[in-house]
């Protein structure tokens, strides 16, 4: 199949986590037999930061504004047997226009920031990605954050047919590595810096930061602030490109994942660091949200922390009872989780189209 994508980014991974997960899905999607061309807005703060320089069978348009590629766009989509817009595209709306008024076969919204969409539709404000009649016109809206939210978007946005895609990883990038010197950390996190992440960030791994001093700890990101209560034992890696993700996680003792306040109140929202981490063997040390044993067997597989004593609870197991859990975390990383996984799924969505739906009764 021919796919186009209307998107934020897979050119460049600074301050975003949506060009790992395209990448990851486009090369499943690839060795699949498909192919993929992925429209992106040529910012400059990811022009700065370009990461990605060329796929096989992945053809990157980056465009300066809508009218410079509306054309270009209109014979692609025409030639498209699905085409999809994602949350957070910088010409949602006019691409939703586009897509919706056009005659391919699979018409898809993929909101890879639901819980984010709908908070801002409760606060009253329309996101500007969103086509202002909804989500109705598509034939299948995707959703990375599943649950609940599935059910949000049909009641509030009028989408039709829903799934979930939730995240994955691609195991020929993210695999145990030798450990790099300069990353290792008895705890490390790897994350752009996010306001409402913050007091998570802190009960959970600076304030063990600050209680356990002779401990090294290490955080991996972009765009975190000046005032960032920094202890001596933290250090900093200003962005972590994607190939250095493996060597960080590899050399982690222990590793943190925390999710985003909306995201984790939805539930059932698994962040592609969290499959990264587990993938490069590293221990995990995560918040805990509705739907995570369903990834996830919490204590055996994963460890959950919602307090800073959790936090140094786990610091405070042996090294074999972390590399037990990072062993079956792996494992079933590899069976359920992987972006070839995802695009089974992607293509069962799809399938469902044209298959009748399920009325009340």
């Amino acid at each position: 199949m021919r796919f186009v994508v209307f998107g934020l980014t897979i050119t460049s991974s600074w301050g975003n986590g949506h060009a790992t997960l395209w990448r990851a899905l486009c090369r499943a999607l690839v060795r699949r037999g498909h192919s993929v061309v992925f429209f992106e807005r040529n910012v400059p703060y990811y022009a700065e930061h370009r990461d990605l320089h060329g796929m096989p069978d992945v053809e990157p348009v980056l465009y300066a504004d809508w009218g410079e590629v509306r054309q270009r766009a209109a014979q692609a989509v025409a030639a498209a047997d699905v085409a999809i817009v994602t949350s957070f595209c910088p010409d949602g709306v006019a691409a939703s226009d586009l897509v919706l008024g056009s005659a391919a076969p699979a018409r898809v919204f993929y909101d890879l920031d639901t819980p984010v969409t709908l908070d801002r539709m409760a606060a009253g404000d329309w996101p500007d990605y969103l086509p202002r009649q909804g989500l109705d016109g598509f034939d299948l809206v995707l959703s990375y954050t599943g649950g609940e939210a599935l059910v949000r978007l049909q009641a509030q946005l009028g989408a039709r047919r829903v799934a979930p895609l939730y995240g994955s990883v691609d195991p020929d990038a993210h695999r145990p590595v030798a450990a790099v010197e300069g990353y290792q950390a008895d705890l490390s996190y790897l994350g752009t810096y996010a306001a409402d992440r913050q007091e998570a960030l802190e009960r959970l791994f600076v304030e063990p930061a600050r209680r356990l001093p002779d401990r090294r700890f290490i955080i991996g990101g972009a765009l975190y602030p000046p005032d960032f209560p920094w202890a001596q034992n933290i250090f900093f890696v200003r962005h972590m490109p994607p190939p250095e993700h493996p060597a960080f996680f590899s050399s982690s003792r222990l590793t943190l994942n925390i999710t985003r306040r909306a995201m984790a109140a939805m539930g059932w929202c698994p962040s592609g660091r969290l499959f990264e981490a587990a993938a490069c063997g590293a221990p995990i040390l995560t918040d805990w949200w509705e739907g995570l044993d369903a990834f996830y067997a919490p204590g055996a597989e994963v460890f959950v922390a919602e307090s800073t004593a959790d936090s140094l609870a786990t610091l405070g197991l042996t090294d074999a009872e972390l590399r037990r859990a990072a062993g079956q975390a792996r494992e079933r990383t590899l069976e359920e989780h992987t972006s070839d996984r995802r695009a089974l799924d992607l293509e069962a969505a799809l399938e469902s189209i044209n298959a009748p739906m399920a009325t009340g009764g």
